[in-house]
């Protein structure tokens, strides 16, 4: 099982990523140099949104979706998933 998710950090900016394990990710995000750089000088990070896919193809073509769109548009997407409230 693949989740995309989206990210909130410190700045108040979003973060969109892929991976097979949310917990171990938004860890290293926090906590370790594996977490990505944008989110190394934005820390801490907070989960805000994500969603479950049955393979990488499909998890890849979401992230990809979901980067094109645009802040406004990424925060309805959170707002309408029934998540935190940015």
């Amino acid at each position: 099982m693949w989740h995309v998710y989206i990210l909130q950090c410190n700045d108040k900016s979003l973060y969109t990523g892929i991976t097979t394990d949310l917990v171990r990710r938004i860890e290293e995000h926090n906590n370790s140099d594996l977490g990505a750089k944008y989110t190394r000088c934005r820390r801490p990070v907070e989960l805000v949104y994500s969603q479950k896919l049955k393979n990488k193809i499909q998890a890849c073509k979401e992230e990809y979706r979901i980067k094109k769109l645009s802040r406004e548009e990424k925060i309805n997407l959170i707002l309408s998933s029934n998540h935190i409230k940015l």
